[in-house]
C-alpha cells in the first residue's frame, strides 16, 4: 500500500508539472529537434493548453514571417485519450478547417488524416539547394496515416505543389507536382511526378534509419521552353543533354 501511494503521488506531481509548465518550453524543444528551423514565438499558456506563433526560419535564425511562413497555433492535450494507452494532442493552425491530432504512444508517434497548407518558400527551407530560386506557389500536405518510432516509419503522405514558379524565371506557372511518401517500416520511399506544366519533373528517393534523405530528380523541358528554362535549371542541376537535367536533393 505504501509503494502504491508513493506511485500515485509521483504521478500527481508529474501531472502537476505538465499542467503548470510554461508553453515557452516548447520553443526550446522545437529548436533542438529542427536544428533551429522551427520556433514557437509569443508562447502563452502551458504545455497542457497554450498558443503562439509557429515560425519556419532559415539556418541563420532569421524569421520568415514576412514571406507568410508563420501561423497562429494553439494546442491542448486530450485526457480522454489516456484510457486508450496514448497521449493525444489536438493542434489548431489558422486557416485549417479541422485540427491535427498527434497521438503519442509508449514507443511511437502517430498522425492520421491531417492536412496542412504552406507557401512554396517552405521548400527552400527544407531543401536549401532550392532556396536561391525564390520558389512560389502553394504546397498542400496530406497525411493519411503516419507512425514514427522504434527506428521505423509506417504509413503514407502526399505533398502537392500547385502553381509552381520561380522568381528567376518569366515562365509561370512551371507546373503542378506531386510527391508521394510511403513508409514500409525499414525506410520511407518517395516518388515525384508531374501533373501538368512545361517543366517535367520525376524522381525517386528513400530515407532509411541512420541515413540522410536523398531524392534523385530528372527534369525535362520541351524544345519551345529550352531557351527560357535552361539557365534556371543550370543553377541547381547537371545538364545531361539539351533539355534534360539531373538533380540530387538531400
Amino acid at each position: 500500500m505504501r509503494w502504491r501511494l508513493i506511485a500515485v503521488g509521483v504521478a500527481a506531481y508529474i501531472l502537476g508539472l505538465l499542467i503548470m509548465a510554461p508553453a515557452s518550453l516548447l520553443d526550446a524543444a522545437l529548436k533542438q529537434a529542427s536544428d533551429g528551423r522551427l520556433r514557437l514565438s509569443e508562447a502563452q499558456g502551458s504545455l497542457w493548453s497554450g498558443s503562439g506563433q509557429i515560425e519556419v526560419r532559415n539556418a541563420g535564425g532569421g524569421s520568415f514571417q514576412k514571406t507568410g511562413i508563420a501561423k497562429s497555433v494553439s494546442w491542448r492535450l486530450l485526457p480522454s485519450s489516456w484510457l486508450g494507452g496514448s497521449v493525444n494532442c489536438e493542434i489548431h493552425l489558422d486557416q485549417l478547417d479541422k485540427p491535427i491530432v498527434v497521438a503519442k504512444y509508449w514507443s511511437r508517434f502517430e498522425v492520421s488524416d491531417a492536412d496542412l497548407s504552406l507557401p512554396a518558400t517552405a521548400l527552400g527551407l527544407a531543401l536549401p539547394k532550392l532556396a536561391p530560386l525564390g520558389l512560389g506557389g502553394e504546397v498542400a500536405v496530406h497525411v493519411a496515416h503516419l507512425a514514427v518510432g522504434n527506428s521505423a516509419i509506417k504509413g503514407n503522405a502526399t505533398l502537392l505543389w500547385r502553381g509552381a514558379s520561380s522568381a528567376l524565371s518569366s515562365v509561370t506557372p512551371l507546373g503542378d507536382y506531386e510527391l508521394n511518401l510511403d513508409g514500409n517500416g525499414a525506410a520511407l520511399h518517395a516518388t515525384l511526378r508531374t501533373l501538368k506544366g512545361p517543366l517535367q519533373l520525376d524522381g525517386q528517393g528513400a530515407w532509411a534509419d541512420g541515413t540522410a534523405p536523398v531524392l534523385q530528380v530528372r527534369a525535362r523541358i520541351g524544345p519551345e521552353q529550352v531557351e527560357q528554362l535552361s539557365p534556371l535549371l543550370r543553377l541547381i542541376s547537371i545538364e545531361r543533354r539539351e533539355g534534360e537535367f539531373e538533380l540530387q536533393l538531400r
